[in-house]
This record gives C-alpha cells, sequence and structure tokens, in this order.
C-alpha cells in the first residue's frame, strides 16, 4: 500500500499543472494594460492642471491690460505643448481660453481646455470715483 500512496499524492497535488500557466498570460497582459491606462490618466490630469494654470496667468495678465501678444506668450509659457490661446473681452471682463490635446496614443487622446475670466483692472476704480463725486 506504500507505494501506491506516492501516486495519489501526485495526482492531489500535479491535477493542475499547466493552469497555473494560462492564468498568468491571461492576467499579465491585462495588468499592464491597467498599469498603461493609469500612467496615461496621470499624464492627462498633469496636463489638464497646466491648461487651468496657464489660462488663469493670462487672464491675469489680460486683466492688467497687457498687450494681447504679451497675454498669449504668458499663457503659453505654462501651456503644455501644442496648447491654442485665444484672449477676448466681454463688457469689463478678459477671457482667455487655453486648449491643448491630452498625450496619448493615436486617437485616444482627449482635447483638454480651459476658460478663465477676470475683471479689467481699468473697470474697477469707475464705479468707486462716481460714487465718491456724488455725495
Amino acid at each position: 500500500m506504500a507505494a501506491g500512496e506516492p501516486r495519489r499524492r501526485r495526482r492531489a497535488l500535479g491535477g493542475d499543472q499547466g493552469f497555473v500557466t494560462a492564468e498568468a498570460a491571461l492576467a499579465l497582459p491585462a495588468m499592464v494594460l491597467i498599469a498603461t491606462a493609469l500612467v496615461w490618466g496621470l499624464f492627462a490630469a498633469c496636463a489638464q492642471i497646466q491648461v487651468v494654470d496657464a489660462a488663469r496667468a493670462g487672464a491675469r495678465a489680460a486683466a492688467r491690460q497687457d498687450p494681447s501678444a504679451e497675454v498669449v506668450a504668458v499663457a503659453r509659457e505654462l501651456a503644455p505643448d501644442g496648447a491654442e490661446v485665444s484672449v477676448g473681452r466681454e463688457g469689463d471682463f478678459v477671457r482667455v481660453v487655453v486648449s491643448a490635446p491630452a498625450p496619448g496614443p493615436g486617437d485616444l487622446g482627449v482635447d483638454l481646455s480651459h476658460a478663465a475670466v477676470a475683471l479689467a483692472e481699468e473697470t474697477v476704480g469707475a464705479a468707486a470715483g462716481e460714487g465718491v463725486g456724488a455725495g
């Protein structure tokens, strides 16, 4: 009976031979794909932060009445590569829009954009100055 016992143990322990290799062959590519997606998401989030910072800096420069070329230069300096900057005025407010493609493989990239609005500094004292003279 002692000779049959090792065979039973081998069958019980070795019954899954090959399945672990197949599971690993399926799991490893999935884990690499997930890790790649996480890294891409991190790069996209960093690019979005750069776009927001660039739009805010551009709006501050536009509110100070800096020339449009200088406002665009300030925004492009902080924005990711390939960013487009537009500057506009809506009444007493200046508006700077920065948009850029997110880093990514081929057509999987997303477009990032942010608009920042600021009150033009020339208009800040105008309403207050009128109230002082009226009293």
